[in-house]
């Protein structure tokens, strides 16, 4: 949606994501999306079947949430909002679970109520059938179908009362969807099928010979009902993922406080207790590990299968579990700050998200049933006034057009797909920020990997230090030390960490600026300090001949610092960061793919190429700066490439916002990446591949799914209106056609 120069600035607007009541087909989806975007302050609104959710952006400064729900409520559906301000997401998703369990339980006992009384309707109207036991019942033909229809009434209007009432809700909204084709189909049905009974003659009928079809109106109503059954429960199984995180938070947590152990429930916990962790209990917040070493499972959180160690000044995932020592750990995030909540959110807004392939559903589905209702009306007039199979007949073949033609495999078609696919990603770790770069994901041809970090383990070490002549390896070490202590960069903490090694004092930097790409300066006492690539030597008009180790040691794919000291070369700092083990077998699992791989990196030449032949990369842009990396990207696109840029997240963000899929390579600590369309939360490249394999079988699922929808219905509509198709039979397909579609989806829980 674009904005006009009078919308808030993004950063202002929020983003909700509530329950919807009353949805039963993509025409509600789409009545209810069109109503929300049509509210003064929504920037945005997506509304999804399968999950029954609204995910809506909105300027909190124009729109409240009470106009929202007053704009659903308008339209005819109900949008449920937080029952108070501070109600978390947890509280939420509970309360929600517990009205669709009670929304489940009301379904069943209403299928079980219209089985049992439609069972008999149904024996009785087909034994009713028969000479031989038309002559041992008791009752006379007129009576029998005033049984049938005292039988047949609270099917209708007990158990099929939820399609009436949405039909006339619909009605005073002058809209049509799902409920109007029931409600009129069945409703059609009996009331022809009443007058039969009670007043024969004003139809030219004779009571003892009226056909009447109250075991049609009754099983439609029983056979929908048990497809909405198995629809919910499929849908339920099909968001299992959310449930399955949400779970993952223990309820309560053991905190230090006054120097006593104390049991508090979790959500009580701030940031800043210290909080007591025993062997097999799963961890309650996000934080720094204070006391003990064990190791975690972080499996369910980060996809990652084995065991990670910890110890003091490690960080912890809240949800985790720690397998065997006793921990204390001191709270860095709780409640909806933590790793676990953030996923959470992620995984429910990219279920909530709609993918462009969803878009010809949309636009068949706003005319849908009322194209349908006008078919069916035609069949009627057609037959009734072309042909002489009679009035009945006629009624018959436009109730089985209303039946077979309902919506639903086209609404759920689509969201199902993205739910279960987004939730299978989630429990292996990668999170999918929305349906658009789920789907776009199975396109890509070239993916461009970052080398720090992403090919590398990102955790560098010095290997060699090279002092000119009258320069002390340990000053050397130190003043450098000094200049890159304010920096993030690993290569800075590498430094540092040799610093430390060596027992050299560290001098205070008076003075320090970073030079994206290039190093840093800085001033320590009476030396200025420039720390960096051959690149800021020359930019600082540093003129020096380096000495062949130096050559020798890039060659071997080792990174080079060079250090000047008061505007003379003094020496280099050589540090490797080993190539991850799985990084070869990930760019080969890539070209399986039919992906060309590109490297990118701000290193030398010859560094960067020792990496890239190590990976089996044969494309190297090296020497590259952080906004040069978009430009790269660019011009891959340029030539017709649809590119994933694989990166940390940060230093790779104009390059990740920049390419048709940015994955980001996480921690497993920090999710929030802003600029990256998936997030792998296991620093490795093989997910990588993992990712756009899921992407194409989900993408692989929708297209079934679509492709049965409209086939359903493109087959189905021409039979029942050749009179081809039984009214009941048409109402078990229909039924069917939601379940298969939502059981469809849920095969991609295999994957693997």
């Amino acid at each position: 949606m674009s904005e006009s120069a009078a919308s808030p600035p993004r950063g202002a607007a929020q983003v909700l994501s509530l329950p919807v009541e009353g949805m039963t087909c993509a025409s509600c989806v789409l009545r209810v999306e069109k109503t929300l975007k049509k509210t003064d302050g929504v920037l945005q609104a997506s509304v999804n079947l399968a999950t029954n959710r609204a995910l809506i952006e909105i300027d909190p400064t124009v729109a409240s949430l009470e106009q929202l729900r007053e704009a659903v409520a308008d339209a005819g559906y109900a949008l449920v909002l937080p029952a108070r301000a501070d109600e978390s997401a947890d509280d939420v998703s509970a309360a929600q679970e517990a009205r669709e369990q009670a929304a489940s339980a009301t379904l069943r006992r209403e299928f079980i109520f219209a089985a049992a009384v439609t069972a008999p309707v149904m024996a009785l109207s087909m034994l009713m059938m028969l000479d031989a036991f038309r002559a041992a019942w008791p009752m006379a033909m007129d009576e029998t179908n005033r049984l049938l229809l005292v039988l047949t009434a609270p099917v209708l209007f007990i158990s099929g009362k939820r399609f009436f009432v949405g039909f006339w809700k619909g009605l005073a909204h002058l809209t049509a969807d799902m409920n109007t084709l029931v409600a009129v189909g069945t409703g059609a049905a009996f009331i022809y099928s009443t007058v039969a009974t009670l007043f024969p003659s004003a139809l030219g009928l004779h009571a003892a010979h009226a056909d009447v079809y109250f075991d049609t109106s009754a099983t439609i109503i029983t056979l929908i009902l048990m497809g909405r059954l198995l629809e919910s429960r499929a849908k339920s199984r099909a968001s299992g993922a959310i449930r399955a995180l949400a779970q993952l938070q223990p309820p309560t947590a053991r905190v230090l406080r006054f120097g006593n152990e104390m049991d508090i429930p979790a959500r009580e916990v701030v940031t800043g207790d210290l909080v007591i962790i025993r062997p097999g209990e799963r961890i309650p917040v996000d934080g720094l590990v204070t006391k003990g070493e064990t190791s975690v499972d972080e499996s369910l959180v980060t996809g990652e299968s084995l065991p990670v160690e910890k110890r003091e000044g490690d960080r912890v995932i809240g949800g985790t579990i720690n397998a065997h020592g006793s921990l204390e750990l001191r709270a860095t995030a709780v409640g909806k700050d933590t790793v676990l909540a953030q996923i959470v959110r992620l995984v429910e807004q990219a279920q909530g998200s709609k993918a462009p392939v969803q878009k010809l559903a949309d636009r068949i589905a706003s005319v849908f049933v009322p194209v349908v209702i006008g078919i069916a009306l035609l069949t009627f007039a057609v037959c009734f006034f072309f042909t002489d199979i009679g009035a009945t007949a006629s009624m018959i073949r436009m109730i089985a057009v209303l039946i077979i033609a309902c919506p639903c495999a086209l609404g759920l078609a689509t969201p199902a797909a993205i739910m279960v696919g987004v939730g299978v990603g989630a429990e292996k770790g990668i999170l999918i920020r929305n349906a658009e770069a789920l789907e776009r994901a199975h396109r890509i041809t070239v993916v461009v990997l970052d080398k720090t970090g992403t090919l590398t383990e990102g955790t560098p070490s010095v290997t060699d230090v090279i002092a000119m002549d009258g320069t002390d390896p340990d000053r050397l070490v130190a003043l450098a030390a000094a200049a890159e202590r304010g920096s993030e960069h690993p290569l800075a903490r590498a430094v540092l960490a040799e610093a430390k090694r060596r027992g050299v004092d560290v001098p205070a930097a008076d003075s320090f600026r970073a030079l994206p790409g290039l190093g840093v300066i800085a001033t320590a006492g009476d030396d200025s300090i420039v720390a960096g690539n051959t690149t800021i030597l020359s930019e600082f008009a540093i003129h020096a001949a380096l000495p062949s180790e130096a050559d020798a040691l890039s060659a071997d794919g080792k990174t080079l610092i060079h250090i000047a000291l008061n505007g003379a070369y003094a020496g280099s700092i050589a540090i490797a960061d080993r190539l991850r083990p799985s990084s070869a077998a990930a760019v080969e699992a890539l070209r399986a793919l039919g992906c060309e791989v590109v490297m990118l990196s701000g290193d030398n030449e010859a560094t960067a190429n020792a990496i890239a032949r190590s990976a089996g990369i044969t494309r190297v842009y090296a020497q590259v700066l952080p906004e040069q990396k978009a430009e790269r990207v660019r011009e891959l696109q340029a030539d017709g490439s649809v590119v994933a840029m694989v990166g940390d997240g940060v230093n790779d963000a104009p390059a990740l916002a920049q390419a048709d899929v940015g994955i980001a390579m996480a921690s497993g600590t920090d999710v929030a990446m802003e600029s990256a369309d998936i997030t792998l939360m296991r620093s490795d490249p093989a997910g990588i591949a993992q990712a756009l394999r899921l992407s194409a079988r989900t993408i692989a699922k929708i297209r079934q799914n679509l492709f049965w929808a409209f086939f359903y219905n493109v087959i189905g509509i021409p039979l029942a209106a050749l009179g081809l198709l039984n009214p009941m039979i048409a109402a078990a397909a229909m039924a069917f056609s939601s379940v298969s579609v939502v059981t469809n989806a849920l095969l991609l829980k295999r994957f693997k």
